[in-house]
């Protein structure tokens, strides 16, 4: 392995995931720098050289040791590389798509992103023409690319899935498919080794597997990063709501963490309706285990489709007397006419603030609303790329208290 690059690493981008693949990729190029940065600081002091000749050496070292030699001419600091290799992709009239990639892979550990719940306008090839794909789409466009990969002989193949799809459909209630299994299965017999993901719905998915690893990354650190900007800590009235039964552990490990009460809502439902919308869900009643009145509520969720269940969550907590009430979700799709809805329900004072990760992809259309506060993941993605392919622990990152505790002893 190469003392000064990565030069098995590569990063290859599904469209879709343009954004938070650029992202991840600047991360990656910073974490490097400042790692080898610091490296032939701790090797100069260490034998008494100049920073500028151990650049030279180690740079030496990498080209006596390389087929091909490093085009960097200036030894004097660290040059990252690019990462993100090029790929070309093309979706034919009748609506099959194409990938090939444009650099050699033999031999390299290739992690490939792809943002399953992006349902913007993309385009192919530079195009004017825009599509709007489905997830379905997007999960072709991961099987087409990573048989480009493996067939170009690349040594490994991590999927980085911000969003597993088909999460909830996970286990069976009656004559009906465990597609969140199978999909992980399909992308082990196409020779996936692992897959990456934030706050998978449920955590029993990963048994279904033989050989296939998944990393279940957790988004709470950089959530709390913004909930301090929002709330005092040490606010004795600060209480976490777990909003049904399946967040209580979500939640008790925010109340566990901040020290604070943990309450939690039940939810009645009738189920023969089907929820439609925020407007339209099958609830029927709302029963508070727990004290909220007079405080400021904080309550997490895993994912947020069309939002209605989290906005009859917030007007059954002012009706228990809760004066304030923020949100956090993990994956927020607003999917549908979520984003109106949740404009109404600031108006009418449900809510103080939502704050949701980067793991799916949102434009100005919900970021630039006032009660919207984006928490950057892309950081912890690059992190765990960077620690899988040295073949180091994950270990801080799934279990992220300590970095908590850091945060919270520091604030």
């Amino acid at each position: 392995m190469s003392p000064t690059r990565p030069i098995k690493l590569g990063v290859i981008s599904c469209p879709g995931a343009e954004k938070v693949t650029t992202e991840v990729t600047r991360h990656l190029k910073k974490q490097y720098s400042k790692k080898y940065s610091r490296l032939a600081v701790h090797i100069s002091r260490k034998y008494n050289m100049q920073v500028e000749d151990v650049w030279r050496m180690m740079y030496l070292n990498e080209d006596l040791h390389s087929v091909r030699l490093n085009p960097n001419s200036n030894f004097t600091k660290y040059q990252p590389p690019e990462f993100r290799l090029p790929v070309k992709f093309t979706m034919i009239a009748k609506g099959e798509f194409k990938a090939e990639i444009n650099s050699s892979v033999k031999g390299m550990n290739i992690f490939i992103i792809q943002d399953v719940e992006n349902h913007y306008p993309i385009s192919f090839n530079g195009s004017d023409e825009k599509y709007i794909l489905s997830v379905n789409d997007h999960i072709f466009l991961l099987f087409v690319t990573m048989d480009a990969v493996r067939q170009a002989g690349a040594a490994s193949v991590t999927l980085v899935l911000p969003t597993y799809p088909y999460s909830r459909q996970h286990k069976k209630k009656g004559r009906e498919a465990l597609t969140a299994s199978r999909f992980g299965q399909i992308c082990e017999f196409m020779g996936a080794n692992r897959i990456i993901t934030i706050d998978i719905h449920s955590k029993e998915i990963e048994n279904s597997f033989k050989n296939l690893i998944l990393e279940n990354l957790h988004g709470s650190y950089q959530i709390l990063l913004k909930l301090k900007n929002l709330v005092d800590f040490d606010d004795p009235d600060l209480v976490v709501v777990s909003p049904d039964t399946g967040a209580v552990d979500r939640n008790k490990f925010f109340a566990g963490n901040l020290k604070k009460p943990l309450a939690m809502l039940y939810k009645e439902r009738d189920y023969s309706k089907v929820s439609q919308n925020a407007g339209k869900t099958n609830i029927t009643n709302i029963r508070l285990l727990g004290d909220v009145k007079g405080k400021t509520v904080f309550m997490a969720d895993d994912m947020l489709g069309t939002g209605g269940t989290l906005i009859m969550a917030m007007k059954a907590l002012k009706g228990f007397g809760a004066k304030k009430i923020i949100c956090s979700i993990s994956l927020p799709m607003f999917s549908g006419d979520a984003v109106n809805f949740f404009d109404e329900a600031y108006k009418e004072g449900l809510f103080e603030y939502i704050i949701g990760t980067t793991a799916v992809y949102h434009e100005e259309d919900l970021l630039g609303k006032e009660w919207f506060v984006s928490a950057p993941v892309s950081d912890l993605i690059a992190r765990s790329i960077s620690r899988l392919y040295h073949e180091r622990s994950l270990s801080p990152l799934l279990d992220n208290s300590r970095m908590i505790q850091k945060l919270l002893k520091k604030n």
